[in-house]
């Protein structure tokens, strides 16, 4: 069933569903809701009957210039060269283009808020975002340029650019980067398309850009929670840690939801356990500084990075719901300028004002970054344990199993996912407190929304592969160790996570092999969700 765009009840997940294929290589069709068709159609007509005339009061982007030109009158008779003018522009971006997801989620974005009815648009420019998004039109859109103040207005550009066939816009058609008329011929629509009053405006004229990549950001931050907790749960049993931290009375006495929550999965991953036990880790293992029978010290707490585990990945949580909060309030908003109204009367009135401002998506992009780039830390924190005996009470240097000097082993991969750490950490200082005014101070405050959501974007896509690495790494040390601890079985939902790893990725007993290989299977099973999905079948559903 299609995806309804109707500027109402889009969810963050709908984005995702028709921005990416889904298993088959297929994308989620979208369709215009009849009804958000109709009420556009009748705002339209009244804009179309009422005011389209040299008489008519000056309404911004309706008949006057932009920026500091706002008081000069654009008489009927220039409409259509002005609507092409003010596309041309601002088609001022530079840069790599977009991922073919971000295009997808500006497209649906944008037509969806011209469905909640404030923007006053002609039902055709809606209809064909939506058409091109289900034919897989796709413009080729720079990536910088945008400061996200009257909204994402060069990224937004290029997109209005190529949807109405200019011939300077090129489109993706069928994985062929081509002029955006030739891609719109080939796929059956004509390339002519002309803009009526306020057509270019609504456009350009909104954070959308933003908005995608915050989204998607969104929803990939989201699914990566629960990998973060199963990963740690296995370096916990790999390093044989203790549980007495993720007691509930524990987290009664700092009753912050976030943290409470993760130590619960915690427990119930690592439920029926007996590695983490003093009897487990009276077992020597393989570099471990301690004689066969020589029973080990007790433990009493564990570092940091295993003991406040809660106390780092529950501000994630909350962090994410704040994020899901503002984006999904964002994604069923009006956010171009002026906005049409309904009076109430049988009459509609405009209003400037200045929703296509980025601030919101710009701080929650930040907040998102700050927490995803801590999270990522926890982890490479854990899986730098992990090669280091002196660190991991015992387990194999490097984690090899294969004859030293001639093998390295995993310290290298753990080098690769301290780099991705180093980055997040420049990536993730605040955009959103930087502003250059611009247009001779007309923009004399900025959201820098667009680079908020960018590097957000990457931080998430690091942290995908960070926790990933923990979860190979995690793996490949209770491999190399079960003949040892066999008598001391996982936690329930320890082993199914194990046995989702192994499903795909073999242990590496032979020495080293080409690792880049099992990082992209480790990714590649975070993101299908295949081991969330091996846990909950066999301990029931994480929070």
């Amino acid at each position: 069933m299609a995806i309804k765009v109707d500027g109402i009840k889009l969810k963050i997940r709908d984005v995702a569903r028709v921005a990416r294929p889904n298993g088959n290589g297929r994308f989620e069709k979208a369709a215009l809701h009849p009804e958000a068709r109709e009420r556009i159609a009748a705002t339209r007509a009244f804009i179309d009957k009422t005011w389209m005339h040299d008489d008519a009061p000056l309404m911004y982007a309706f008949n006057t210039g932009v920026g500091l030109f706002k008081d000069q009158r654009v008489l009927i008779a220039d409409m259509e060269e002005y609507q092409r003018k003010t596309v041309y522009a601002h088609a001022t971006g530079v840069g790599e283009p977009f991922s073919e997801d971000v295009t997808r989620a500006m497209m649906l974005l944008r037509a969806n808020a011209f469905a909640s009815n404030y923007s006053g648009p002609r039902v055709e420019l809606v209809e064909r975002l939506i058409e091109f998004l289900n034919a897989g039109l796709h413009p080729v859109i720079p990536q910088r340029g945008s400061v996200g103040a009257s909204g994402d207005l060069a990224p937004l550009a290029h997109m209005a650019g190529a949807v109405c066939g200019f011939a300077e816009a090129e489109m993706i058609y069928k994985g062929r980067r081509m002029p955006a008329r030739d891609a719109i011929a080939k796929a059956g629509f004509s390339p002519d398309f002309e803009l009526g009053a306020k057509d270019a405006s609504a456009l350009i004229n909104g954070s959308t850009t933003s908005l995608a990549l915050g989204a998607l950001a969104t929803y990939d931050a989201r699914r990566i929670l629960k990998h973060a907790d199963i990963a740690m749960s296995l370096s916990l049993e790999a390093m044989r840690g203790e549980l007495a931290a993720f007691d509930p009375r524990v987290h009664k006495a700092r009753p912050h939801p976030g943290q409470a929550r993760v130590a619960r999965n915690l427990l119930r991953i690592l439920d029926g356990t007996r590695r983490c036990s003093q009897a487990a880790r009276d077992v020597v293992f393989p570099d471990e500084p301690r004689q066969p029978g020589t029973p080990a010290s007790p433990r009493v707490q564990d570092v940091y990075s295993l003991r406040c585990t809660p106390q780092v990945h529950g501000p994630a949580v909350e962090a994410v719901e704040y994020v899901e909060r503002i984006i999904g309030t964002e994604m069923n908003s009006a956010t171009d300028n002026p906005l049409i109204f309904d009076d109430g009367q049988g009459s509609y009135v405009s209003i400037s004002g200045g929703h296509f401002h980025g601030q919101y998506v710009a701080q929650a992009m930040d907040v998102l970054a700050i927490a995803m780039t801590d999270l990522g830390s926890i982890s490479e924190r854990r899986l730098a344990r992990l090669v280091d005996p002196t660190m991991s009470y015992g387990l194999p240097r490097n984690l090899l199993a294969g004859k030293r000097g001639l093998n390295t082993g995993f310290a290298t991969v753990q080098c690769s996912m301290s780099a991705l750490v180093m980055e997040n950490r420049s990536l993730s200082t605040p955009g959103s407190v930087d502003s250059i005014p611009g247009k001779s101070n007309a923009e004399d405050h900025i959201s820098n929304s667009t680079w908020c959501g960018r590097k957000a974007r990457s931080i998430v896509e690091n942290v995908e592969q960070i926790v990933a690495g923990e979860l190979l790494m995690a793996a490949q040390a209770l491999t190399l160790v079960e003949p040892l601890a066999k008598d001391f079985p996982l936690g329930k939902g320890s082993q199914a996570a194990m046995e989702a790893i192994r499903a795909v990725i073999p242990p590496a007993l032979d020495g080293d092999r080409w690792y880049a290989t099992e990082m992209r299977q480790a990714l590649d099973l975070v993101r299908s969700g295949a081991v969330v999905e091996a846990v909950e079948s066999a301990i029931g559903s994480l929070e």
